[in-house]
């Protein structure tokens, strides 16, 4: 699997774990910022019903999702507002989908005026958040451990093949109704290439994809120069793990070899990896620094350096011709052809200007893909401002984000 990559790849999987890390403050501190810091919150180890929704007087349910692929995911249903709404009303589902080394709590760290979940439920929704496997509430499986390597051998191939699926279906079963989509990043990436397959759309209604995630071969982050001249395959030759773990020390130890690195600057690692983001909330990082990152494979990891390395949307290179074509019957991995996303689909994509993960340039490349779409169907936003975590945590994002994510979901219907 050879190819530059690896500091690409660091890039993506640290993006969140560094939102917890303060600017100016020294890589001397990393291990604070790979969880390791005692910050006080309310654990979701019983749920994120009971830690971050019912707290704030919301209705709340657990459920479970087990995909064909035998994983048993955690999912919250938020039914109703916090004032309820009239008895028997159908309420439109909407299925909301974080990215990659974090979970469904990321979208509930704002306050409840200004966190994404509960602002739609105000608005008349049926909210359903999702937590993808491997994450802290979503490390069961039918026959498996998190403990074995087999756990772990998956890629976004998967939450493609399977995951989105079997969310779709359950959120269809227990609602009956075609379902709005929101994404972030990764969950940008996986719904874009299931629509592309004609996976999902007879039960969708609408998608909403934050900062949009497909091409990342304009990725600009103060790391991705280094990144060129490493390997992809590195990483789990480094590692020789099958889960990665930001909170385990040879993760640690990792990121300090990168910012050893001549000119790159890991005293601001915020801006460094994301882009420089306006508008984050001091006490909404540091609850983020206590509860995330979460652990993804590193197969995962190694399936987004491939698109940074390669410049398409493909499925997992395993490196070997034989190896692809016993998956794929072809010897080059299948290209997810975005185009091929069904023209009539409403879609409304929001990207920044100063997201250095999700480049300016590969959104346009993305919307070049999609300029057969259906002219009243897509509906763009750009932010100058905003960077790749003001999406999610920006403490303006109901006025600059969420309230036309909501219109657009209402336009809908």
């Amino acid at each position: 699997m050879g190819g530059p990559g690896l500091l690409n790849l660091a890039a993506w999987s640290f993006y969140v774990l560094v939102l917890a890390v303060q600017p100016h403050q020294a890589h001397s501190s990393i291990r604070g910022s790979l969880g390791l810091n005692k910050g006080a919150v309310a654990s979701p180890e019983n749920g994120l019903c009971a830690s971050s929704v019912t707290v704030h007087g919301y209705k709340c349910e657990e459920h479970e999702v087990t995909t064909k692929d035998g994983y048993i995911l955690s999912v919250q249903r938020i039914p109703e507002g916090r004032v309820g709404g009239t008895a028997g009303t159908k309420k439109q589902p909407v299925l909301i989908q974080h990215g990659v080394l974090a979970d469904g709590l990321t979208w509930l760290l704002n306050s409840p005026d200004q966190n994404l979940p509960l602002i739609l439920a105000d608005n008349g929704f049926d909210v359903w958040i999702s937590n993808t496997r491997g994450t802290r509430l979503s490390r069961r499986h039918v026959s498996l451990d998190p403990s074995q390597p087999a756990f772990w051998n998956w890629s976004w191939d998967e939450l493609v093949s399977f995951e989105l699926p079997a969310l779709f279906d359950y959120v269809y079963g227990q609602t009956g109704q075609k379902i709005d989509y929101v994404g972030h990043s990764l969950g940008t990436l996986t719904a874009l290439a299931s629509f592309s397959e004609g996976k999902l759309v007879n039960q969708l209604k609408s998608a909403a994809l934050l900062s949009p995630i497909a091409y990342l071969s304009h990725m600009k982050t103060a790391l991705g120069v280094v990144a060129a001249k490493s390997f992809v395959g590195e990483v789990s030759t480094l590692f020789g793990l099958a889960e990665f773990n930001t909170k385990w020390e040879a993760v640690g130890d990792f990121l300090k070899f990168l910012c050893d690195h001549p000119g790159v600057d890991c005293f601001d690692l915020v801006t460094a990896l994301t882009g420089k983001n306006c508008c984050f909330n001091s006490s909404t990082v540091d609850l983020l620094l206590t509860n995330e990152p979460q652990s993804t494979s590193t197969m995962n990891l190694v399936h987004l350096s491939q698109t940074v390395r390669d410049g398409v949307v493909a499925k997992y290179n395993y490196g070997r011709p034989d190896y692809n074509l016993m998956h794929y019957g072809e010897a080059v991995p299948p290209i997810y052809n975005l185009s091929n996303i069904p023209h009539d689909l409403p879609m409304f994509l929001s990207y920044g200007g100063q997201d250095a993960l999700s480049d300016v340039l590969d959104v346009k490349h993305l919307l070049d893909d999609l300029k057969s779409h259906d002219v009243d169907k897509l509906s763009v936003q750009f932010i100058k401002d905003y960077a790749h975590v003001d999406f999610i945590m920006g403490v303006n994002a109901k006025d600059a984000v969420y309230n036309q994510v909501v219109k657009f979901f209402k336009g809908q219907h």
